[in-house]
């Protein structure tokens, strides 16, 4: 039975390990920085440019969360808005590898690192998508892996042996 709500977007039959998908761009100021660690993460670093520039990182940068929350409404936009999705299973491997700073530009790609079926529920399928969150100088700032389930457009199929 076809779900008419996701009947026009990518499923999971659609999606190749290996395909790489671009995130775009995202500029973090001031303002960015300070109104999400007055909510999320007050540190003082993250808060005030003066205390900042004394710390190890050297200036205002942002919380490694909302490096994260970025990076998840980056996909969103290029990606998860135009499959199938059911939703997240977790994720594995965060690390921030240099803090944003203030007026950089946060860009990067997602990769389809595998794909496989669930057994017990036919109807989903899974993917495991690895973030490359990079700089405006190109310096990684961020790597994830993102577990999320997809819906299979025809659960009769045979199940085929994990893609990796």
């Amino acid at each position: 039975m076809s779900n008419p709500i996701t009947k026009d977007r990518r499923h999971f039959e659609d999606l190749k390990v290996g395909e790489v998908i671009q995130l775009g761009e995202r500029k973090l100021s001031k303002d960015d920085i300070i109104s999400f660690a007055k909510q999320f993460d007050p540190l003082p670093f993250h808060l005030d440019e003066d205390v900042a520039k004394k710390s190890l990182l050297g200036g205002l940068a942002s919380s490694g969360w909302q490096t994260a929350g970025f990076s998840l409404r980056m996909l969103v936009n290029e990606f998860l808005s135009k499959v199938a999705g059911m939703g997240g299973l977790g994720f594995d491997n965060l690390k921030w590898k240099r803090p944003l700073m203030k007026n950089d530009t946060l860009t990067g790609t997602v990769t389809i690192a595998s794909l496989r079926r669930s057994h017990s529920q036919p109807h989903m399928g899974i993917v495991v998508l690895d973030f490359d969150m990079r700089n405006q100088k190109d310096q990684q700032v961020m790597t994830l892996s993102l577990t999320n389930i997809v819906e299979v457009r025809d659960p009769s199929a045979p199940i085929e042996e994990d893609a990796a």
